[in-house]
């Protein structure tokens, strides 16, 4: 590629190429480091919000993760900050809006983002030294990886163990199945490459990494020849470059790195693979059995071959009305579609997944039947070029919405053009989808178009891998005692040297955690750098229609929400809205069927929704709000259909498919089952604190553990037609409640798309006026819980719960502040370093009035409640410096500025106004915020965190039963 001059770059660096893509209001430019052939992609856009990224290639051959420990180790001291953990202390000293690092199947990413230039450049030399000029401490590989240690450290009688913190993550994450599902698939379908191996690293396999093998890995990755830098952001690339060059490029050479990235060797017979997972002992295995196939396809960094891919899912999986997810939706053979379905297009070549859950191992055959029936009858039927055409409306739609309410809009685009960097693709094309849709819109005009595709890729493609997943109420025991077999043998034929090594490196590594590092020689930012109060979105108000209206830069998207308060509502008719959201954009309405009213949603807008949200008041979170959100999105052009679409849903929709509602109620079920390891710390805290509120107590008994086991129990009993009847009864009832309700409208787009929008809005909402009723009420709540929900896990989640005040009382501001002070200066160690758990620390929720400490995949469960009562005590014995609390300040701060996209910032600031939190509510919370001292967190902590007071909630694995019962817990089976 031929180098384009330009004045502004840096000498070190060569520019190759610019690239404006208006859909992103962006241009890109790419250059590469003269010496060590790094190469830079830099999207210039006018965003405060700047993003940094680094990744390096990094291709295991074996399942140790060993990528995924170096991930981990790096961030733990660097040349030139020689401190045990500078990645979380600088978590503490920062304004970031993200700050976190991934390992891929096949790259290892650092990516932070700040919206304050001081901070950006101070995260800058602490991620450039970490990962070019990583210490790599054999303590820290012990902490972060896998040690052998006795289970009292100190005291070679009792039993051998392992510890690390990377091997109890992983421990957690393989405890879902639907993890272990895709690991096992791609170690069929990859039988020769990297992605044959599980790059987070497999427990079993974790504890054969020795540290040598890291320092390896790191020598031959970590080199800036194998770099990959990508930037977000206002900052010119000229400037990155200068802070690249002097920070680490300059003393590095080219390095010629041989990394086995190749494609797949091709199978030419399809492969059946059934193998088992593991569920606790005596549950009942019927209808637990996964069945999956998958099929290799091409290049993921060849565009065509990309998008051809997504076309192809969507095609077949989109939604209700796409053959192929129909067809699982309505067959016998399992209870609901996998959640593995759809393309996987991050590895360097695509894969296309489908199959069922809650099957059983002998249907494997006639499911294989039935996607091979289903994909040869869409071939020789072929897809009607409306369909074809609100699939690209999709794919354009997606192209031009601007995220980033989770996740820094910048740091989206990075990540979708980081795959094909790595696997020699063209960034910028993946970005500018434009020229191609326009490609795809040309091809789709032949009828044998989509027949082929079908044919080729799948139907004719012979590397196609069955799997068969399924449960096994042994595997678990007997992993268990093998575990324990080894580590046995192993303290039997230790020495007494290597006895001695164990206990002295468990001695040194406990001081090393509790040695008090000098954080003077890392960068900071200070109360000084905190910006004033972040502006607030202006709206207007139309008072004949109640819409309150922002104009916002939503590159050519338009938002529409329609907000209704709750009727006064019995517990039962509660207890249906979790479903009444998610099944009203599914079922049919009017003259439609659901079928039909999926095409219609596709094809008119960028999907609508419904869904609850309720508040207690700033002053009383006893005094419980509710309403009922209508929401819909769609590109400008389709502003008219989308009003139209979403008055439809809200006027005509009709729950009387009967057995499509009941294949609905069977996925969620399936959904919120597999949650529970991944979110089982959110799910532990939501139990702790049922008690507190109303706000808590609905949480917990609709979207927490207790909503999770009645889902399961609704499941079971929509099997009686009766029961079903009723059902659909009860929400077409709920429906009609909700509907008589008085509106008022929320509307989002560009200035120059307002007038119409609101003429759209009142032409069509013309005489559908409600009418003001009664309102929901809930009756104030307030016990104490002590609960131990068992479930499938090889890791604890653990929470105690304090009930404390709402927003707008004084002593919030200090109990926001405290759950930082707790984690950075005494959980953190506590927990995560001497622990071993992935994660733990506090917090307080003022919508809801609590204040809960929690733990995550953590192998302890009552060390970990004693951390959370002791870290109370080490507040109130221990001097404790300024620094600290500044941190903790700084943290609250970031995480009120933390930036929303244009339609999130103008949703949040309606919302705020919907439940009384008023921009001046705000400041006063910020500058409570900001004025907080030592003495206040003690103070607050000694007033509302009296442990006599605490709730507390575990999830955990059934062989904890004795345990927790010991612990005064309450058994609750999910």
């Amino acid at each position: 590629m031929a180098a384009v001059i330009d004045n502004a770059t840096h000498p070190a660096f060569e520019k190759l190429r610019s690239h404006r893509i208006d859909s992103l209001n962006l241009d890109v430019e790419e250059y590469r480091h003269r010496k060590t052939g790094a190469r830079h992609l830099h999207l210039a856009a006018d965003n405060e919000e700047n993003v940094f990224f680094v990744a390096l290639k990094t291709f295991p051959m074996d399942s140790t993760g060993v990528a995924h420990v170096l991930e981990h180790t790096a961030l733990c001291g660097s040349e030139r900050y020689p401190v045990r953990d500078p990645f979380f202390m600088m978590i503490r000293r920062s304004l970031n809006t993200f700050m976190n690092a991934f390992t891929s199947s096949d790259w290892t990413a650092y990516p932070f983002a700040s919206m304050n230039r001081k901070d950006f450049d101070n995260l800058l030399s602490v991620y450039l030294d970490s990962v070019f000029f990583s210490k790599l401490d054999p303590l820290d590989f012990a902490q972060e990886g896998h040690r052998l240690e006795f289970d009292k450290p100190d005291d070679p009688s009792t039993e051998l163990v392992y510890r690390g913190i990377v091997y109890n993550e992983m421990k957690g994450a393989m405890s879902a199945p639907t993890s272990q599902l895709w690991q096992n698939l791609s170690s069929h379908l990859f039988p020769t490459t990297t992605y044959h191996y599980n790059s987070g690293g497999e427990p079993d396999h974790i504890v054969d990494l020795s540290y040598e093998d890291l320092i390896g890995f790191y020598r031959h990755h970590y080199h800036p020849s194998n770099a990959i830098f990508a930037t977000y952001g206002n900052i010119p690339a000229h400037e990155h470059h200068e802070r690249f060059e002097e920070l680490a490029l300059k003393r590095f050479d080219k390095l010629d790195i041989e990394l086995p990235v190749r494609d797949e060797k091709r199978m030419y017979a399809p492969v059946r693979v059934d193998q088992g997972y593991g569920v606790n002992e005596g549950e009942d295995t019927a209808n637990k059995t996964h069945i999956v196939m998958g099929w290799l396809l091409g290049h993921s960094f060849d565009l065509q071959e990309n998008l051809e891919g997504q076309l192809l899912s969507a095609v077949l999986l989109e939604n209700s009305a796409s053959p192929l997810m129909r067809a699982l939706e309505t067959t016998d053979i399992g209870q609901a579609p996998s959640p593995m379905c759809g393309l996987e297009d991050s590895n360097r070549e695509m894969t296309f997944l489908c199959g069922i859950e809650g099957s059983e191992p002998e249907k494997q055959k006639e499911l294989e039947a039935l996607i091979e029936s289903t994909l040869q009858k869409v071939a020789d039927e072929g897809v009607s070029e409306e369909r074809l055409e609100a699939i690209l409306h999709q794919l354009e739609l997606h192209q031009r919405e601007i995220a980033g309410d989770s996740f820094p809009y910048g740091l989206q685009l990075i990540m979708s053009a980081i795959a094909p960097m790595v696997h020699g693709g063209d960034p910028v094309e993946l970005l500018d989808l434009d020229p191609v849709l326009e490609t795809l819109r040309e091809k789709i005009h032949d009828p044998q178009y989509i027949p082929g595709l079908i044919r080729r890729k799948l139907l004719d493609n012979p590397h196609r891998v069955t799997l068969t997943l399924r449960p096994d109420d042994k595997l678990d025991a007997r992993r268990q005692q093998a575990i324990r077999e080894a580590l046995a043998k192993r303290k039997s034929e230790l020495t007494s040297e290597e006895i001695a090594q164990i206990v002295d490196r468990a001695k040194a590594l406990e001081d090393r955690q509790m040695r008090k590092d000098d954080d003077s020689i890392l960068p900071k930012v200070d109360l000084t750098d905190v910006p004033l109060q972040m502006p607030e979105p202006e709206a207007s108000f139309d008072g004949d229609i109640s819409a309150t209206v922002f104009a916002r830069g939503t590159n050519g998207l338009v938002y529409e929400q329609v907000v209704l308060p709750l009727p006064d509502l019995t517990e039962e008719e509660l207890s249906l809205l979790p479903y009444y959201g998610t099944l009203i954009s599914e079922v049919g309405c009017g003259d439609l069927d659901y079928l039909q009213m999926q095409e219609r949603i596709s094809a008119e807008s960028g999907g609508i929704g419904a869904s609850f949200t309720a508040k207690g008041r700033i002053d009383d979170v006893q005094d419980l709000t509710g309403y009922m959100i209508f929401s819909g999105k769609a590109l400008s052009r389709n502003r008219t259909v989308m009003t139209k679409l979403l008055r439809d849903v809200y006027t005509n929709a009709r729950f009387d498919e009967k057995g499509r509602i009941r294949e609905l109620v069977a996925q969620i079920r399936a959904r919120r089952e597999q949650a529970v390891t991944g979110s089982g710390h959110a799910l532990a805290m939501g139990a702790a604190a049922q008690g507190v509120s109303p706000g808590a107590w609905l949480a917990f008994r609709l979207g927490g553990l207790a909503g999770i086991r009645s889902t399961k129990e609704l499941d079971q009993s929509l099997k009686d037609p009766a029961a079903l009847d009723a059902f659909c009864q009860k929400l077409t009832d709920l429906h009609g409640r909700i509907r008589q309700q008085a509106r008022e409208f929320l509307v989002i787009g560009e200035e120059e798309q307002l007038p119409a929008l609101i003429d759209d809005l009142k032409s069509c909402w013309q005489g559908h006026n409600g009418v003001e009723s009664s309102l929901w009420k809930l009756e104030p709540v307030s016990f104490v819980t002590r609960e131990a929900w068992l479930t499938s896990t090889q890791v604890s989640f653990c929470a105690r719960a304090y009930s404390t005040v709402p927003v707008d009382h004084p002593d919030a501001a200090a109990l926001t502040v405290l759950g930082g002070f707790l984690r950075n200066g005494y959980l953190h160690r506590a927990i995560r370093e001497k622990g071993g758990a992935y994660g733990g620390g506090a917090s307080q929720d003022s919508v809801n009035g609590n204040f809960r400490f929690f733990s995550y995949r953590d192998p302890r469960l009552a060390e970990t409640l004693d951390d959370f009562d002791k870290s109370l005590v080490w507040l109130q014995e221990t001097d404790h410096e300024y620094q600290e609390l500044e941190e903790s300040i700084l943290g609250v701060i970031g995480q009120l500025d933390r930036p929303r996209s244009p339609a999130g910032a103008a949703r949040h600031a309606f919302h705020n106004k919907l439940f009384g939190r008023s921009p001046e509510q705000r400041v006063r919370f910020r500058e409570r915020v900001l004025s907080v001292t030592l003495d206040d967190l003690k103070r607050v902590a000694a007033t509302w965190l009296v442990p006599e007071k605490a709730s507390t909630a575990v999830v955990t694995g059934p062989e904890h039963r004795n345990l927790v019962e010991g612990l005064g817990l309450n058994i609750q089976e999910l």
